[in-house]
Order: C-alpha cells, then structure tokens, then sequence
C-alpha cells in the first residue's frame, strides 16, 4: 500500500540558526498521530546538521540535488557517498528550478536516479509541464516524455525507492491556479501511464505527491482526491504552523 508523504524543499532559504529554528519548531508542532512520512530538505551546508538533528524523530531529512557521478573534478558538486556519509539517503531530482535554471536534461536525471539506486537511496523525482505546454495541450505528452525518458528504464524492483512528484509549473507564480480537479486528473494519467509499463502492482504502490502551491487551506481538498498522495512543498515549507496545516490536511 502506498505512503502518504509530505516533503517540505526549503530550497536556497534559511541559514544555519535558522535552520535549528524551524527543525524545533517542527519537532514541536508536527502531530504524531497521522500515519504519514514527513520529510525536509534543507540547503546542502545545513544537511548534516539536520540529519544530527533529526536522529531520533520520525522526519526524514532529504538533498535537494545530487551529482551522478561517484567522484571526480565536479567543483562545487556533490555525491552520493557523500550524501549517505552524513545520514541522507533521500534525494530530491528533476525539479523544476533544476530543469530551468541548470538545464537538466532527461537523460542526465536518468544517470542521477541510476546512482542513487546504486547507492539504495530514496529518490523523489520531479516533473510537470510549463504554461505553454498546457496552452498547447502538450501537458500529458509532456509529462509522459519525462516521465519514459527519466525512469522507465529502471527496473520494478526499483520502484521501491521511487517517489514521484508532479509540479505543474504553470500554477507556480504565474497568476494561474490548477484546481484539485486538474490535479487528480494529472496524477490519475501519471498512474497509468506507469501502470502500462510496469503493471498495477508499482502502479498502485508509487506514491505521487503533487507540487503545485498547496497551502493550508486548500491541502485537504487537493490530499483529498484518489490519486493524490501528499505533497512536494515549497515556500509554505519555510513556515512551521503553514508546513504543520499542510500535513493535517491528510486527516
């Protein structure tokens, strides 16, 4: 059966004290009576802090990148060894900011997502389309290519470590909203689309968290829809009572 799931990207936000800060406060406030998996990424300076941090609680701390080669002359890069060398065996690839900013291509993800499999690593991996792919109706050609292209030449008993998240960037600081309606709709083909290459059995497994600024008031509504396994939150993750709203909404 498939896990509810809620990760929180903190993306390049928070420094060291800061960081300490919002792991209190979430030790504190995270209810202990919800049968979910709660996860935060940190920026790569804090990682092992927090992984220390973290030890004896119930959050999972996760990277927000990772380089797929093993070692080698990648300045400023960082590896898997690396990663599992501070307690982080959670990875978040393909995110959007990724793919647009750094130019990650498909085939360069599915090398990441080769390594940390490698490694045994849990990956969380992203995709979705941008405005003009949904104003074209590319958007489930789109995610279908990313999806094919990124992991569908992975193996099924690798699925095990595979934690999809679909990021309509189009409804992320456009001005436009995706109703939980369009999500499901989304998660509902994303889920197919697995199962016609995998089968039902990793269809029905894979937990797919949906990306696309969800908040408090609206979690439990989107968490609400069949397909919808919880969610890869960005800026309300940067908030303890925002973060904690989102992850009642799987009540």
């Amino acid at each position: 059966m498939r896990k509810k799931i809620v990760a929180g990207n903190w993306k390049m936000n928070k420094n060291a004290e800061e960081t300490e800060d919002l792991l209190n406060e979430l030790i504190d406030k995270l209810p202990n009576d919800i049968e979910a998996q709660i996860i935060v990424a940190p920026t790569f300076v804090n990682l092992a802090s927090a992984s220390d941090h973290l030890e004896f609680t119930n959050i999972v701390v996760a990277a927000q990148n990772m380089h797929q080669a093993e070692s080698g002359a990648y300045t400023g890069e960082i590896s898997a060894d690396m990663l599992q060398s501070i307690g982080v065996n959670t990875v978040i690839l393909g995110h959007s900011e990724r793919r647009a900013y750094f130019n990650e291509t498909d085939s360069q993800l599915a090398y990441k997502v080769d390594t940390a499999l490698k490694h045994n690593m849990t990956v969380i991996f992203c995709f979705g389309e941008e405005l003009k792919d949904r104003q074209d109706n590319q958007h489930f050609n789109l995610v279908e290519t990313q999806l094919r292209d990124g992991l569908f030449h992975i193996s099924n008993e690798s699925w095990e470590n595979i934690i999809l998240a679909y990021e309509p960037v189009w409804a992320i600081g456009t001005g436009e909203t995706a109703s939980p309606e369009q999500a499901q709709e989304m998660h509902e083909f994303i889920r197919e689309t697995i199962r016609k290459r995998f089968g039902s059995d990793i269809a029905e497994d894979v937990s797919i968290l949906y990306g696309g600024s969800v908040k408090p008031d609206n979690a439990k509504e989107i968490f609400g829809k069949p397909d919808v396994d919880g969610g890869l939150i960005g800026g309300a993750a940067l908030k303890a009572d925002d973060f904690v709203g989102i992850v009642n909404g799987l009540r």
